[in-house]
């Protein structure tokens, strides 16, 4: 653990550094004592040191971290960090362990990064950047030559929180730590897989990005493709950031939608007025600053492949939507059945299930067994059991990657052109309106025609 460390984040006074970051930072040095951080603000906003160091004590406050505030010195300046001379000044004297944040939009990061290749950067900085890469597979690859300009690729961090989820990690042990899964872990005994990550959250006010971006990119080009990423991938010789990330990699360098068809093998929907857990939505076409016309949509899903010798034949969906009602969130791996029941049993012998939560850290398994009443007729019943939450919040994770330039937990660059690649089958055909935009209600689970969700 680097002990001391600069974080600049940039785009210190947005909402990003208030809600998400600045409360994981405190937890986690809440959690790790040892660790101090100089933490220098930057933005346009017009502040005062003493205004920042405020933003900074009610953030820790919100994750019950007020203690950590004698471990952060900080400090904050005005600057437009795509200007070349106000970055200089903000760098100049800085030295390693120096971490950037962009916690701004895509393209005020990219013309931060052109403003960078003017100047000297601090040997050894860290570049921690937001998603998305890019909008398509050939501006992400645009974006990683400009980052490569700039620093070696173990020093940028293109952040996906997902990777920092206690309950994706959680797939590592389950899967590599217990003989009674790991040979089971392929196309020979599971039929399907499926990764659903839905809420009952609405627009939110966020239709600035989101009526841009919509559930495919927002959540499934990104997040979901990780989270199958480390579902599916070979067993890495170690977890540091060269085996973890090249096995990753793998899985997302054999994947494509299945069958080649995308036209097929998606969907796509949009809420129209309702309720979900007491609270009233109108449509989405109605919600303040969507445009109709973009035919953005709020859920989203499609079918994919992994086509290697180990996952070759199996389809594994990915879905994510907003406003739904009983939201799930989880990964349902279904087993193929056993191949012959002895005769006398009675009943169905569906497949086993393996249910992995990505919102309540549990894991359950559904299995046939004896029946109570009659002992030769099958019943289901379901094991379970709660991982824990983990110590940290999911930015808290990969802000200790971060503040100790460990880059496991980033993607790396060719597995984010990758991801675009996987998906750009899909926005063409939705593009091209191959694929219907369906309708479904605030508070219902989707289209009532849909695959079901797990």
């Amino acid at each position: 653990m680097a002990e001391h460390t600069t974080l600049m984040i940039f785009g210190a006074s947005g909402d990003l550094t208030s809600r998400l970051l600045l409360p994981a930072l405190g937890q986690l040095l809440i959690t790790e004592p040892k660790r101090t951080v100089h933490l220098i603000g930057a933005g346009m906003d017009e502040w005062a040191d003493d205004k920042w160091r405020d933003v900074v004590q009610t953030a820790f406050a919100s994750a019950d971290a007020e203690d950590a505030m004698s471990r952060v010195e900080t400090e904050y300046h005005r600057a437009d960090i795509t200007a070349a001379d106000d970055l200089k000044t903000l760098l100049a004297g800085r030295e390693a362990p120096l971490a950037l944040y962009f916690a701004v939009p895509p393209s005020v990061a990219a013309a931060a990064c052109d403003a960078m290749a003017t100047i000297d950067l601090p040997k050894g900085v860290v570049l921690a950047l937001e998603k998305p890469f890019g909008v398509d597979e050939g501006s992400a690859r645009a974006l990683n030559e400009r980052l490569a300009l700039l620093v070696p690729e173990s020093q940028v961090f293109r952040i996906d929180h997902f990777l920092g989820r206690s309950t994706t990690l959680n797939l590592l042990g389950v899967r590599f730590a217990n003989r009674v899964l790991e040979p089971l872990w392929s196309a020979t005994d599971i039929e399907s897989v499926t990764i659903t990550y839905d809420e009952s959250l609405g627009l939110e006010g966020r239709a600035g990005y989101y009526d841009h971006a919509g559930a495919f990119v927002d959540m499934i080009q990104s997040h979901l493709l990780q989270v199958l990423a480390v579902f599916a991938m070979e067993e890495p010789a170690t977890l540091d950031e060269v085996d973890f990330r090249a096995a990753t990699t793998a899985v997302l360098r054999a994947t494509s939608v299945w069958d080649d068809d995308p036209v097929s093998n998606s969907h796509r929907a949009r809420y129209t007025a309702g309720s979900v857990e007491g609270r009233e939505f109108p449509s989405y076409v109605d919600e303040p600053d969507v445009d109709p016309a973009r035919n953005t949509e709020t859920l989203g899903a499609a079918t994919f492949e992994v086509r290697n010798a180990r996952w070759a034949g199996v389809p594994i969906m990915l879905r994510s939507g907003k406003a739904i009602g009983n939201p799930s969130r989880e990964i349902v791996v279904r087993f193929r059945p056993v191949r012959h029941v002895p005769r006398g049993l009675h009943g169905d012998a569906e497949g086993a299930v393996l249910r992995f939560s990505l919102g309540t850290a549990e894991i359950s398994l559904e299995l046939n067994v004896n029946g109570e009443a009659d002992p030769f007729e099958l019943e289901r019943t379901t094991m379970s059991a709660e991982l824990g939450p983990g110590a940290l919040r999911a930015y808290a994770e990969v802000l200790s990657c971060i503040l100790d330039a460990d880059p496991v937990l980033a993607v790396r660059g060719d597995a984010a052109e990758e991801c675009w690649r996987i998906v750009q089958p899909v926005l063409d055909a939705w593009k091209a309106g191959k694929v219907p935009l369906e309708e479904y209600v605030v508070g219902s689970d989707g289209p009532e025609d849909w695959p079901a969700a797990g």
